[in-house]
């Protein structure tokens, strides 16, 4: 009797299980895209499912904000701001959390700096910076300490994105074969060992690392006929991935690698598309605003948050059914 007692138990606790399963997946926060938008009538940082709803605006005031970029664990939210979207304002990168709370300055100097990008562990933030004339690549603690440059080369370095696995950094240069025309780099997180992938006759700017760290997609072409590009990390495998006649750019992965969501001019102003990576484009449009939205970057909580067994839901929304199935047994 008592093994009959026992085993009735857990094949309810099974359906249980089940039956509470959709619940639990449901329950999982929406990945996110974080974007700057001029509809309000000057640039503000914004945030909405990846499917376009759920429409939210993070930054309220008189600066112009963008190049939003997401730590590593969601939580935060790096961009640039000043009191007007040119490098001339003196741009410097602020901090917030993800829900636009507890604003902060991250940099405080006499030089303008844009362009924030997270190191994989939330330590450290990769962004461009323009000191006496020179333009490159500067890192800062996330705590705003130990402000450094990389590399020693007084040529152009900019638009820095770091590779997944922390050991390069990915940036835009004007040293190819005709010396005028920007090319995609690779350097080590230390500024060494600096190579170029793309040479061509057109600007390539803005890389974005896919999440494998395999590929890195970037913008190229010429006036008004930009396209989203990939090419394999080594410089190998280059294509055109959006392939259109309109102006597209701002690049940023998917966290699983499917899709890159982007901004395109294709309707007379930028708005925010999301397309697949593997050939087959099914290009859709997330937002429809005529003032123009841009550096979107893509945010999903299931890669960022550890799953333990039976818990579907993510930290601090803890939904465990192990402990009490072991009490029924």
């Amino acid at each position: 009797m008592h093994r009959r007692y026992n085993l009735a138990h857990l094949i309810l606790a099974g359906i249980v299980v089940l039956g509470l399963t959709p619940l639990m997946v449901d329950a999982a926060p929406q990945a996110q895209i974080v974007f700057s938008s001029h509809r309000d009538g000057n640039w503000e940082i914004y945030v909405m499912d990846t499917d376009g709803k759920n429409l939210r605006r993070l930054t309220n005031s008189p600066l112009d904000e963008w190049e939003p970029s997401w730590s590593p664990d969601g939580k935060r939210i790096a961009f640039t701001a000043s009191e007007d979207r040119v490098v001339d304002q003196h741009p410097q990168i602020y901090v917030m959390d993800a829900d636009g709370g507890n604003l902060r300055r991250l940099t405080k100097n006499p030089f303008p700096e844009w362009d924030p990008s997270w190191s994989p562990d939330g330590k450290r933030i990769a962004f461009t910076a323009t000191v006496n004339q020179h333009t490159n690549i500067y890192v800062i603690d996330a705590d705003g300490r130990n402000l450094r440059r990389l590399g020693q080369d007084e040529r152009m370095g900019k638009d820095p994105s770091w590779s997944p696995d922390g050991k390069h950094i990915a940036f835009v240069s004007v040293r190819g074969k005709d010396g005028w025309d920007n090319d995609i780099y690779v350097m080590d997180v230390d500024g060494d060992n600096q190579r170029i992938l793309t040479n061509n006759d057109f600007d390539d700017w803005d890389p974005s690392w896919s999440p494998d760290g395999r590929r890195i997609a970037f913008v190229s072409g010429a006036w008004k006929n930009h396209d989203i590009y990939v090419i394999d990390a080594d410089g190998e495998n280059l294509r055109n991935l959006s392939n259109n006649d309109f102006d597209d750019r701002y690049p940023s992965w998917s966290p699983d690698g499917r899709q890159i969501t982007f901004a395109s001019e294709g309707v007379g102003n930028f708005d925010i598309y999301v397309m697949n990576t593997d050939g087959a484009r099914q290009v859709r449009r997330r937002t429809k605003n005529h003032n123009g939205d841009a550096d979107p970057a893509w945010f999903d909580p299931v890669f960022a948050v550890e799953v333990a067994p039976f818990a579907v839901g993510p930290a601090g929304r803890k939904l465990t059914m192990w402990g009490w199935l072991k009490q029924i047994d």
